[in-house]
């Protein structure tokens, strides 16, 4: 298997996402977030750190941080017994550790909100939030109300889901 693309989860079937504005304006196959640090690693986040997209997305984690490890996880029980934040229905995803260049695949196809995280960096609010759909689709299922698994900071980190369907991308703030 190639170090660029270790791994790919297929979620679903059909392609289709949005870029920069709300998502049934700008349709694509694949999207890429990826994984960024400032030099001396004093700053890690995810670009962009909010994204809308059609149900049937696949999504590139891509690891662009010179200097550091990280990993996309899903918010689920499966994984490391986190309170789930992701819809019901959509199966948890984990990259394990994507090294700098690395990238990891995963297809989202059931409406809703998606929460995800890297491991070793979540304390430091490396989150980020992908919307499925719109609260139109059936089946669509909004964020998680849990307050009590995530830190005020992380929870603070996420972007607004208005925010992402009204503008399609939330870049990271204040970020080199």
């Amino acid at each position: 298997m190639s170090r660029i693309n270790r791994r790919i989860i297929f979620l679903g079937s059909g392609a289709a996402a949005a870029l920069g504005v709300p998502c049934v304006a700008l349709a694509q196959t694949m999207v890429e977030i990826e994984m960024r640090g400032t030099a001396r690693g004093e700053q890690i986040w995810f670009e962009p750190q909010g994204l809308a997209v059609d149900p049937g997305t696949t999504l590139r984690f891509t690891n662009r941080d010179p200097g550091n490890s990280h990993t996309a996880t899903a918010y689920h029980p499966e994984l490391f017994g986190r309170r789930r934040r992701i819809p019901a229905s959509a199966r948890p995803w984990d990259s394990d550790f994507l090294l700098p260049n690395e990238s990891f695949e995963v297809t989202l196809t059931v409406p809703g909100v998606y929460d995800f995280y890297c491991l070793p960096h979540e304390m430091a609010a490396m989150v980020g939030r992908i919307v499925v759909g719109t609260p139109l689709h059936v089946g669509w299922e909004g964020p998680s109300s849990d307050r009590d698994d995530i830190s005020a900071d992380v929870l603070a980190a996420l972007p607004a889901v208005d925010a992402i369907l009204a503008n399609g991308v939330i870049h990271a703030e204040s970020k080199p």
